[in-house]
């Protein structure tokens, strides 16, 4: 049974596919591919638009490996293969809720934590620094815990799979809380001049600048005391369905097709965007749909290098004949202490840029690429990119203490892929 991602730009048919539904099958699964020889990777939902979950042996899907495995007073552990929306939907129910979380909520926990998943946040960071313990398969098919001081739980919260099989991972969960979504419209010439009071100023900022124009959608997110306020069912259709989804698909194959629209079409939903505000559940306010396929480059750099990022990035697509349909996202988020995740020792500033599925255009990526790399870059693992160990040394200081880690653990390579060869040597 092929294997193929989210947006379609990979796919593998894997030797043999298998459903757990414990971790001791994984430990069979893992055993069992290391006596034929064969590698072994645990895929998640496929919302990674590199090669970070495939593989051509044995491959675990997460189907049968999600629920509570245990509630506590201020976390919860969940089988590793347990959607974030049901996760959402499960803390809701108890009053509970995690304190920040990216826009996606298809992933599995473990696939999200794996590859860095971090939404944006001023002073709480993203899903893996809301872990407080794990449960892994190794490679000699021994399962082991690993929590808080532990050179193991600092390097596999976002491990990449190159350290062992997830099967159960431990949130930390707080009471459930509102937040108050604001979106308005900003050039973009005001927040380059404001970047340090937005991000100040907000628990969790977020804001797309559409390219061909000087207009941004602003949203930000901030607690709220209640009561609630969610946008009303025509509302929310209008905003999530019609305008971001439908009409935006439209928008996207029709520069597809006659590509110097797109400047136009860009002014047209910039005279579109306008201001709005509700209040409701977090998680709510947190994710959004989307069913507009696309690939997605995303770089993490210096939070202080935000604003020189942004005004060359906007600088190489004005000088360029490049038409780009889709915004240009930035977020943040505070430093992280997990050894791979790209918020790691520094307040970080991400900067994503996404083309239509249908319209790849590897020379904007690579453009960017080039800007974010000199600014001390560091790639979203599930997100394209094309730096390898050599360069990936460089940003990360504890790059070799992962390594070694990863040579100790699995010195047969039970875990690796194309992919991992690359970005871990």
């Amino acid at each position: 049974m092929a294997f193929i991602n989210w947006a379609g730009n990979q796919a593998i048919e894997p030797a043999e596919v298998r459903v757990p539904t414990s971790t001791g099958d994984v430990v069979r699964a893992v055993r069992d591919a290391a006596a034929s020889g064969r590698r072994l990777r645990m895929v998640g939902t496929g919302h990674s638009f590199t090669g970070v979950a495939l593989t051509d042996g044995l491959m675990l899907r997460p189907d049968g490996l999600t629920g509570v495995v245990s509630w506590h007073d201020d976390s919860v552990t969940v089988l590793a293969g347990t959607p974030l929306r049901t996760l959402n939907e499960l803390l809701g129910e108890r009053g509970l809720a995690l304190a920040n979380m990216g826009d996606i909520t298809e992933q599995t926990v473990a696939g999200a934590i794996q590859t860095g998943t971090h939404g944006t946040g001023r002073d709480t960071g993203g899903l893996a620094d809301q872990v407080t313990a794990l449960e892994l398969v190794l490679a000699d098919g021994t399962v082991t815990t690993a929590g808080p001081g532990e050179d193991l739980f600092d390097a596999a919260r976002v491990g990449l799979g190159a350290l062992g099989v997830l099967t159960t991972v431990t949130f930390r969960v707080e009471p459930a809380f509102l937040l108050r979504n604001e979106r308005r419209r900003m050039p973009l010439t005001r927040i380059l001049d404001s970047l340090d009071e937005l991000t100040s100023g907000n628990e969790h900022l977020d804001f797309f600048w559409l390219p061909h124009t000087d207009a941004c959608l602003v949203k930000t997110n901030n607690r709220h005391p209640g009561p609630a306020s969610p946008p009303g069912a025509f509302r929310h259709w209008l905003d999530a369905v019609l305008l971001e989804n439908t009409l935006f698909g439209a928008a996207c194959a029709a520069g597809a097709r006659v590509p110097a629209l797109i400047p136009r079409i860009n002014a047209v939903s910039a005279a579109a965007l306008g201001d709005s505000a509700s209040v409701d559940t977090s998680y709510k306010i947190f994710t959004a749909r989307r069913d507009v396929r696309f690939l997605e480059m995303e770089y993490a750099i210096p939070r202080e290098r935000l604003g020189q990022a942004l005004r060359e990035t906007r600088d190489l697509i004005e000088r360029t004949d490049w038409k780009i349909t889709f915004p240009v996202e930035v977020r943040v988020t505070p430093p992280s202490d997990a050894w791979l995740s790209t918020a790691y020792g520094r307040p970080t500033a991400y900067l994503a840029c996404h083309v239509y599925r249908p319209t790849p255009n590897p020379a904007y990526f690579a453009g960017v690429e080039e800007i974010m790399t000199r600014l001390g870059g560091r790639p979203h693992w599930g997100k394209l990119h094309t730096r390898d160990a050599a360069y990936l040394a460089t940003v990360y200081p504890r790059f070799a203490d992962f390594t070694a880690l990863r040579d100790r653990l699995d010195p047969g390579r039970l875990f690796a892929n194309a992919y991992l060869d690359t970005v871990l040597g």
